[in-house]
């Protein structure tokens, strides 16, 4: 599938492409749940974006040695007695920060997302903000598959409990894009669904409001602001720490558009979306086009599959069913 294509329905339209890429769904049962079949039995919805071109093809992200990220690789050093390196776990619980550059059309860089109320906006409760946050930034497939796998854990009070696989919901291309209608400039998220087919998306994509095609305004929360009683965010451990020059365009500010993307590969940074419109073209007078899937797609066909393999259950993905 790639990155899709797009192009200006209206050559004066006040866009600007900053970010292309591909995006994928899951969501993941609860845990001791086999399957999930509606959204009370859902314990996360999971975004993954995979930028591959841009304004800028070299972006700057975290540190490798820092969060999630940096944990990973640590556990993987073993020191000289056999034993695991003591700080990972630390690491783990950290938010991002430092910085090394990526260059996006030659680098995989993949973002790991966790929206809050497990649903997208819906595009009928325009202006109100659905919070989420980067889980995991990393260059390394394997790091997605792992946190995407399922796991049996010990529990002091609960014994033994198992945490199910995640599924596999949708996969599309998106664009992060600058827009300037004569107002304060701001951003939007636009994707385009690929797969289910058309015709094929189900009550799964439905109660996670994922519909053909979306646009959704996205803010950046600065992480040195407090949390509101609406969205009291992540604790203070776990949030971003953002290069100077990046926290520096909040000012006293709370929030700030997705400009430059980079705020995003950045663990712990905290964003809101809202839903602006589900008819793209109208609304920015661009038309964004994925490659069209077969009436009845093979595995073989869906980038999900090809890039993190069978990990995730797949039915939800091709069928529009839940799993």
């Amino acid at each position: 599938m790639g990155q899709g294509e797009e192009s200006k329905a209206d050559p004066e339209a006040p866009v600007e492409i900053q970010e292309r890429g591909e995006i994928f769904f899951f969501y993941r049962p609860k845990v001791g749940k086999e399957e999930a079949h509606g959204a009370e039995e859902v314990q996360h919805l999971y975004i993954v974006l995979r930028p591959e071109s841009g304004e800028r093809p070299v972006e700057e992200k975290q540190h490798p040695a820092s969060g999630k990220e940096g944990a990973k690789k640590k556990k993987t050093t073993k020191k000289k007695d056999g034993e695991t390196s003591e700080s990972s776990d630390s690491a783990a619980s950290e938010g991002g920060h430092g910085s090394e550059k990526v260059n996006i059309e030659h680098q995989t860089l993949l973002r790991f997302i966790v929206m809050g109320r497990k649903s997208l906006p819906p595009p009928t409760q325009r202006g109100r903000p659905f919070w989420g946050y980067v889980e995991m930034v990393t260059t390394k497939i394997e790091d997605v598959k792992a946190s995407l796998q399922g796991e049996e854990y010990d529990t002091s009070t609960r014994g033994r409990r198992h945490k199910p696989p995640a599924r596999a919901l949708g996969e599309g291309v998106y664009r992060i894009l600058r827009h300037n209608p004569g107002r304060r400039m701001h951003t939007h998220l636009i994707y385009k669904l690929e797969f289910p087919p058309e015709g094929e998306s189900g009550d799964p994509q439905e109660t996670f409001n994922i519909k053909r095609e979306g646009s959704f305004l996205i803010q950046i929360k600065n992480p040195e602001q407090p949390g509101s009683s609406q969205f009291r965010g992540l604790q203070s451990k776990r949030k971003a720490t953002f290069p100077a020059h990046l926290q520096g365009q909040f000012g006293q500010r709370r929030f700030h558009p997705a400009d430059p993307p980079d705020f995003l590969n950045y663990e712990g940074c905290e964003f809101l979306l809202i839903a602006a419109s589900d008819d793209i073209e109208g609304e920015l007078g661009v038309e964004l086009r994925a490659e069209e899937g077969e009436p009845e797609p093979e595995p073989a066909c869906s980038d999900l599959v090809k890039t993190f393999g069978e990990t995730a259950s797949i039915a939800p993905l091709l069928k529009g069913t839940w799993a």
